[in-house]
């Protein structure tokens, strides 16, 4: 696995979270949309890679929306009717954290705003 310096990445990950964040919002208009992970984090070392966090009130019903913004369901992962992680089909290393709000899954966001 590489890893890269924040100066190497994390401006191109900031930009292209505003544009799925501009995205995300104009199709799923009452959905919370974060961007998660290290490339999050201000001056961290990491994959280079861009994790957002959807938090919706129905998982299920969300997810042909997100798969027409070009995202597919991730194989391999843990699945549940409140969490689904969806991957990007282009070239771009993009994951999508969809989650129900309320659900047991939403804590790690309240986990990494703490070590903001």
């Amino acid at each position: 696995m590489i890893f890269f310096q924040p100066e190497q990445y994390q401006i191109q990950c900031n930009e292209l979270y505003e544009q799925y964040k501009t995205k995300i919002s104009q199709v799923l208009p009452s959905a919370q949309v974060e961007h998660i992970g290290a490339s999050s984090i201000p001056n961290c070392v990491s994959k280079g890679d861009l994790d957002i966090y959807v938090g919706v009130t129905n998982v299920e019903l969300v997810i042909p929306y997100i798969e027409k913004l070009g995202f597919k369901i991730k194989e391999d992962t843990m699945r549940t009717e409140q969490l689904c992680m969806l991957e990007s089909r282009k070239e771009e290393d993009v994951a999508i954290q969809l989650i129900e709000k309320g659900s047991k899954f939403e804590d790690f966001l309240s986990f990494r705003n703490a070590l903001l």
